[in-house]
């Protein structure tokens, strides 16, 4: 589904969901169909369960979102690996 249809089927919720079509541009990654997994009551259980499929997952594609968003405007971040010496 494309965001506006997600909004229009789940008004004023939070959603984990997954990217099935993504890519990225200008340091942004652009969503262009998702799938519902999951709807919760509130942004803490939806961060609980984005973290246990997370787990289980990891090379899956996952953002927990409101549908009060009228716009998906997603920055990614790029990690530098720091490494400890012991």
């Amino acid at each position: 589904m494309k965001w506006k249809e997600v909004r229009e089927h789940f008004p004023r919720e939070w959603l984990l969901v997954e990217a099935t079509e993504a890519h990225s541009k200008d340091n942004h990654r652009i969503l262009d169909e998702l799938a519902v997994i999951e709807t919760f009551p509130d942004g803490g259980s939806a961060m609980d369960g984005y973290v246990e499929l997370h787990e289980k997952a990891p090379r899956r594609e996952l953002y927990v979102l409101h549908t009060d968003r009228e716009e998906l405007d997603i920055e990614e971040l790029r990690w530098l690996g720091i490494r400890r010496v012991a």
